[in-house]
């Protein structure tokens, strides 16, 4: 966002009914599907139990750095076949799409990541659901283009706002639980929305499935995708210390409760995007043993710019360069790349490995 972002959020308080308008009414997609019919004919996931997965996140501006790690992505792609992709929201900056049928899915999805014809499980992040300034995530109706965009893409998969992917389909190895945290993550929170509420319908909803979905999943590895994350050394801050702004629900107090009742000690990994950097989070006693990966760097970065707050914990952080990760997933082993791009030459580099699990 070009305009002061604290400045911003301390008057978003006074904002809400500017966001209650905007997010009236909604319907939320059938929750927890792995396909759907669709108009298109889809990537097919892997029937394999041996899975190199990209993870990416904040890559939607359709600008030339987005381009070069694209490049990179594809530079890599033809050393080392990738699976399937990972998009941890933000997929269309400033202000989300306009339609299903919006030029911006081409000129920032399609063409960019033109060449990486796998399965791209998509995440809904903060500027993809924008209505007064973007990235304010005041105007929620608007994610719901890009679940519709499902049905015209073969690569973009979001058959939800929120859901679940079992690899391989049959006997997984890997589930992924894609979030939809934005209601109670938007900068401009929906006070006169019911549905949207912390405790309204849609969340209500969400958590109750998540919890089932868990317990019944037979996946050994259980992955939350999410675009806000629960921890975060870079400028975004901590899940209830968002911003460093301590206004609640901005600040992110619901999405740290959401967490904590529903994903930490559940999950293996949290994987988020939303800050513009490249960290690999160690677990601690507070997570119940979930690590947390950011990969927000697919397009801008936060130009070395941290969190205030007492850092936590980290194998690995990158506030300066733009960049991947690959997680190389078996039955026995998570294996963990950082990948990071040079924008004078596009050639990538591994920064960090590491066997994580």
């Amino acid at each position: 966002m070009t305009v002061d972002r604290r400045g911003f959020l301390t008057g978003a308080a006074a904002a809400g009914a500017v966001a209650g308008m905007a997010t009236l009414a909604a319907t939320a997609g059938p929750a927890g599907a792995d396909t759907v019919p669709a108009a298109v004919t889809k990537a097919a996931f892997p029937g394999s139990t041996d899975l190199r997965i990209l993870i990416t996140g904040d890559a939607g501006t359709g600008a030339r750095p987005q381009w070069q790690v694209a490049d990179a992505i594809r530079d890599f792609h033809a050393r080392e076949p990738i699976s399937f992709a990972l998009g941890l929201g933000d997929n269309v900056y400033e202000q989300g799409p306009w339609a299903d049928d919006d030029a911006q899915f081409s000129a920032k999805f399609e063409d960019p990541n033109h060449g990486l014809d796998f399965p791209w499980i998509m995440v809904q992040g903060n500027h993809d659901n924008s209505s007064v300034l973007p990235g304010d995530g005041g105007w929620l109706l608007r994610g719901d283009h890009e679940v519709a965009y499902h049905q015209r893409s073969a690569r973009w998969f979001m058959p939800s706002r929120y859901y679940s992917v079992r690899i391989p389909h049959e006997q997984p190895i890997v589930e992924f639980f894609v979030l939809d945290l934005n209601p109670i993550a938007a900068y401009l929170p929906p006070l006169f929305a019911p549905y949207w509420a912390a405790d309204g319908q849609f969340m209500s909803e969400q958590a109750a499935w998540l919890d089932r979905a868990i317990a019944e999943s037979p996946a050994k590895w259980k992955i939350a995708c999410t675009h806000h994350p629960y921890l975060n050394n870079g400028p975004h801050g901590n899940a209830g210390e968002y911003e460093g702004v301590n206004i609640a629900p901005i600040n992110g107090i619901h999405v740290k409760e959401f967490f904590e009742q529903h994903v930490l000690g559940r999950c293996q990994f949290i994987l988020s995007g939303h800050d513009h950097s490249l960290q690999v989070l160690d677990p601690d006693t507070a997570s119940k043993g979930t690590r947390q990966l950011i990969s927000g760097a697919a397009a801008k970065s936060v130009g070395g710019d941290k969190s205030k707050a007492t850092p936590n914990s980290a194998l690995y952080e990158n506030y300066n360069d733009l960049g991947f990760m690959v997680l190389d997933l078996t039955p026995s082993a998570a294996d963990l790349r950082v990948q990071t791009v040079d924008l004078a030459n596009g050639a990538s580099s591994t920064a960090f490995q590491r066997r994580l699990a």
